[in-house]
This record gives structure tokens, C-alpha cells and sequence, in this order.
């Protein structure tokens, strides 16, 4: 047997993909087999698991679990689309980490900032000129769904207090800590500490300017608590908050959020 669009059909000996194409997917020009694009003349064996897509045409919800399962092997996908992300902070950090997550089908995001998109953050933070002005929350949730329509996301738009922490991002699996202010960094960690013990927390620290890259790192400090940086390069003149360092950090924290969710550490 072979699956094709999430439809199981007999194997038959010497099938290639062009066979498929009229039955399957009138038109499709775009074809996965096993996660890799292939040539419509690739002989298929049998177990293979085909995604036959016409360019321009978003796919469906199966199809896009399928190739995504095909990218990363059913068991990590089914961890990953069952699992609840929170993040505070929709700046350098928090909009990457986002976009990471909604590329790995991460099952439910809930965004929280209370800022609108302005011009000084186009040099770091994934918006655009054409969403100057809008609230974070809803030009990066428009973002994401350009990337995953299918990825649930829950906007929350207000400053976030110690307090209210707890509250906010109850039952998720795991809760990032992207905010530029460290009043508002210690006041997370805090909240989680006491209040949030059950849940996984990657926080950030150290991560201004054009320092060398292997200097962040991933410091564990309690259990399923990290946080990432070099812990000393603090924004200021001439130092600023920049794309490429700010976005090694970011990724740093998507895939310390992804070995929490699978259970590496």
C-alpha cells in the first residue's frame, strides 16, 4: 500500500508518480514522497508516503499534516501538533520564535503584547511596512497564518503582569520569555517559579549587538527552566539590538521549547 493526500491505495509494481497524477491530483506539479521533493518519473516502493500539490494552491489541513509528519517522523509531529505554546513579548525575539513554531505545526500559540508594529522595529522584528501601526498582536497572528493557516492562535493584547502570568498562559506545555524589559524578565521568571512549577520556561538574556556567535548559549537553571544569551551584552549606544544575533537567541529558545516539548532534557 501507498498513501497519497492522506488516501491509502494499492501498491502496484513499477508505479511512479505521473500514474498518480490524474486519479490523485489533476495538475499537481509540486511532489513529495517521504518529505523530499521528487520528479513525477520517480518509481515508487511500497509503505511510501506521496504528496502530490499544485503550485498556488494552499494545502489542505490533511495535506499539510502529511508533509509535515513525512519532515519531521510521525511520533516527533504528534507531540508537536498537540502541544500549547505561550509567549510574552512580540518583539526580535518573541516574532521569531513564533514563526519557528508555526513552521514545526506547533498545535496552539497564545501571543501577548500590548505594542503597535512602529518603524524602529522593522531591524529585527518579522513585520512589515504595510503593518505599521497595527496592534502586534494582530499583524504577527496574520503573519503566521501566511505560514500555517492551520496553526491555532489565541492574541492577547495588554501588558502582562506578574500576576497575571499565571492566569494568562494557564495549561500551556511551555512558556517563552521574550520581552526586552528586565524588570518585566525577572518578574516572569518569577511567576513561573512560584505560581507555574508544572510548566517548561525558556527565557532570554544577553543578546545585544554583533558579538560573537557562540558566546549564546543555553544555561539550565531549574527544572525545564533555561534561559538564552550570553548574559551580559545589554542594548545600549552603539550596541544595539540587532537582527542577526537577536535571531540566533530566538532560534536558540524555539529549539529549547521543541527538546522540552519531546522530552530531550
Amino acid at each position: 500500500m501507498i498513501k497519497v493526500n492522506e488516501q491509502t491505495i494499492p501498491y502496484q509494481e513499477r508505479i511512479t508518480i505521473r500514474n498518480l497524477i490524474d486519479t490523485c491530483k489533476p495538475g499537481a506539479d509540486l511532489f513529495i514522497v517521504n518529505g523530499f521533493p521528487v520528479s513525477p518519473d520517480t518509481l515508487l516502493a511500497d509503505g511510501d508516503i506521496c504528496c502530490l500539490i499544485r503550485r498556488g494552491e494552499t494545502p489542505t489541513a490533511e495535506e499539510m499534516e502529511s508533509l509535515l509528519m513525512a519532515r519531521h517522523t510521525p511520533g516527533v509531529h504528534e507531540v508537536v501538533r498537540k502541544a500549547t505554546v505561550g509567549i510574552m513579548g512580540l518583539g526580535g525575539l518573541g516574532t521569531v520564535v513564533a514563526g519557528a513554531l508555526a513552521r514545526i505545526g506547533l498545535g496552539k500559540l497564545i501571543l501577548a503584547d500590548f505594542d503597535v508594529v512602529e518603524p524602529s522595529n522593522l531591524n529585527r522584528q518579522h513585520y512589515f511596512i504595510s503593518q505599521i501601526g497595527m496592534r502586534k498582536t494582530v499583524a504577527l497572528k496574520e503573519n503566521l497564518l501566511q505560514v500555517n493557516p492551520y496553526i491555532d492562535i489565541e492574541a492577547v493584547d495588554g501588558r502582562l503582569t506578574e500576576e497575571s502570568i499565571p492566569v494568562v498562559f494557564k495549561g500551556v506545555d511551555v512558556l517563552a520569555e521574550c520581552f526586552d524589559d528586565p524588570v518585566m524578565k525577572a518578574a516572569a521568571l518569577r511567576a513561573v517559579l512560584t505560581n507555574m512549577p508544572a510548566i517548561g520556561y525558556v527565557g532570554a538574556s544577553g543578546l545585544a549587538g554583533y558579538g560573537d556567535n557562540n558566546s549564546i548559549r543555553t544555561q539550565k537553571i531549574d527544572h525545564d527552566v533555561y534561559i538564552i544569551g550570553d548574559g551580559t551584552s545589554a542594548a545600549g549606544p552603539g550596541h544595539g539590538l540587532m537582527a542577526p544575533r537577536v535571531g540566533i537567541a530566538a532560534h536558540h529558545q524555539a529549539n529549547q521549547i521543541l527538546r522540552i516539548l519531546l522530552g530531550k532534557d
